[in-house]
């Protein structure tokens, strides 16, 4: 039995849920995977999967073996690794995930280049707004954008991300510039609809002694991200328009129909060639982040993921990387 094959196998089923998907992946009959399987198991002597014609779960001798396979396969692609090429040569097949905007904008563009320098590696790139399960759907990384969940995933902040209200110079000389969060109740403002995920709404830092002088009617959420002198409060603004599509909304606001929410990776480039422009800064919330999520401790990890983060790190610390994003190029 080729036992690093045999361990290869095992751990493609254990994560992709099923032989047939192994199989596919590997480009061999469904029988070759069970085979290598029962081989494996009657070496060991204990049984990994329970197999069914419908699932497979694994076993808690299984899930234990699961940990192990993964760190001894990493290290063995690492060892290759460190003696070819100068020892950056990573290989493989890198299955990528993120968010659909940001991902079209700012990981889309960035392999090209990573590809370049790593020809030996495969990559599948998924832009989705359902959040993956990295483990089961086998996926090596993802970029997630916001407040992160608690979870037993690995996380690494790659960048700040901050969200402003912005308008299209147009609609300011038309309609005039908010001074306070408040005077959004009177402003046209271009907000998710309901449906969509963004369910708190505008955050903004107000000093304490604005809160008694929220506005009548607009409803505020207080959060516990406050210090002495103030406090971080969420709005509802409403206008004439909502959407469950943030581009959407992105576009109606370059139009100058109103003012909207959004992050500065998405209108850096705009308020930097003065197409938009920040409103209310002086009231901005604090930023949360932008990051690279990993099914497993990064000690175990894959060179092919390690210098794919590794990529994204050196990219978006690059102040002059988000200044010069427009539409999902680089400028």
């Amino acid at each position: 039995m080729d036992k690093l094959k045999a361990f290869e196998t095992f751990a493609s089923v254990a994560t992709r849920g099923s032989l047939s998907a192994a199989a596919r992946a590997e480009g061999v009959a469904p029988a070759v995977i069970g085979r290598r399987l029962d081989a494996l198991e009657e070496h060991l002597g204990v049984k990994l999967l329970v197999r069914t014609t419908r699932r497979i779960a694994l076993t808690h001798e299984g899930t234990a073996f699961l940990d192990d396979c993964q760190r001894i396969l990493a290290e063995v692609a690492g060892a290759e690794a460190s003696v070819s090429a100068g020892g950056v040569q990573a290989s493989g097949h890198l299955r990528l995930t993120a968010p659909a905007g940001f991902g079209r904008r700012h990981v889309a563009p960035l392999l090209p280049a990573f590809h370049a320098a790593h020809p030996r590696l495969r990559i599948s790139l998924n832009l989705s707004d359902r959040v993956i399960d990295l483990a089961a759907e086998a996926y090596d990384c993802a970029v997630r954008v916001g407040d992160l969940p608690d979870s037993s995933l690995v996380s690494i902040r790659l960048a700040d991300n901050r969200r402003l209200a912005v308008a299209a110079p147009a609609y300011l000389a038309r309609r005039g510039t908010p001074e306070h969060p408040r005077d959004l109740t009177g402003h046209d403002c271009l907000a998710l609809s309901s449906d969509a995920s963004q369910t708190r709404g505008w955050a903004f830092r107000v000093p304490h002694t604005d809160l008694a002088k929220r506005a009548e009617g607009s409803p505020t959420e207080p959060l516990a991200d406050s210090d002495a002198s103030s406090e971080v409060i969420y709005l509802r603004p409403s206008g004439p328009l909502d959407c469950s599509d943030g581009q959407v909304l992105h576009d109606w606001c370059l139009a100058g129909h109103g003012i909207a929410w959004r992050s500065t990776w998405e209108v850096e480039h705009e308020i930097a060639t003065g197409q938009l422009v920040p409103v209310l800064e002086a009231f901005a919330a604090p930023p949360n982040g932008i990051y690279a999520i990993l099914p497993h401790p990064t000690k175990h990890l894959p060179l092919r993921v390690r210098l794919w983060v590794d990529h994204l790190r050196e990219r978006y610390a690059d102040p002059g990387y988000w200044h010069g994003s427009a539409n999902g190029t680089r400028r």
